[in-house]
């Protein structure tokens, strides 16, 4: 769990790819904030991180006030800024949606995506200094996701095959089931030959079973 916000901040500064949010983000933030639901909801991408698909669906900016508020003013904001606990209550009355707090990414001045959290009825309600937190949070992830949106980053090369043209071979007939001996008869060589060729081929490959070669050389061969 971090201890501080700038370890949240520092888990933004590390952000590679919109890949990297869940991994190097998410939990972070849900911790630091103490919530039971959290999500990122990013308007333009397929990517939508949650917690929990089910827990907190993409804000209803459209019909949940909370959702509005950040639309209409970029800025973040929890329910008991906008409602009474009763009026919230009739609003939202899931258990698990007891508080909730909304913080707006900007890219070029247009809002890009929110990010939520929620607790638990029976948790405390957020209050000032979690929405200060939050404002720095959506600050700094706002910057960080504009930054990589004029800087993409390049793509990650091919993966290469590592297996000669002679192991490539022996692969190729072990894919179609025949044993040590049936392949070194039928490239002229001896059954030890093949055997230390298919140690070699195992440990270039990092597997230990000839299907776990077969399926990796697949996969190479996909992504070339």
């Amino acid at each position: 769990m971090p201890t501080s916000l700038h370890d949240v901040l520092q888990a933004i500064a590390s952000i590679r790819n919109e890949q990297d949010l869940q991994p190097k983000l998410m939990d972070e933030i849900g911790a630091y904030f103490g919530v039971q639901r959290w999500g990122i909801y990013l308007i333009d991408s397929q990517l939508q991180t949650n917690q929990n698909t089910q827990s907190i669906p993409a804000v209803c900016l459209e019909s949940n006030p909370v959702g509005r508020y950040v639309v209409e003013r970029h800025a973040p904001t929890h329910e008991q800024l906008i409602l009474t606990p009763e009026d919230w209550q009739d609003f939202c009355p899931r258990h698990d949606h007891g508080h909730v707090m909304t913080g707006p990414i900007i890219c070029d001045g247009r809002l890009i995506g929110t990010l939520n959290f929620a607790r638990d009825q029976g948790n405390p309600p957020f209050n000032t200094n979690d929405l200060a937190d939050l404002s720095a949070v959506c600050i700094h992830l706002s910057a960080k996701l504009a930054t990589l949106k004029s800087n993409p980053q390049p793509s990650q090369p091919p993966l290469s095959n590592p297996l000669t043209p002679r192991e490539l071979q022996i692969a190729e007939l072990v894919a179609k089931g025949l044993t040590n001996t049936e392949i070194a008869e039928k490239l002229w060589i001896t059954q030890n030959s093949v055997k230390q060729a298919l140690k070699r081929m195992f440990r270039k490959l990092g597997v230990s079973a000839r299907t776990e070669m077969v399926a990796r050389l697949q996969d190479l061969l996909l992504h070339r």
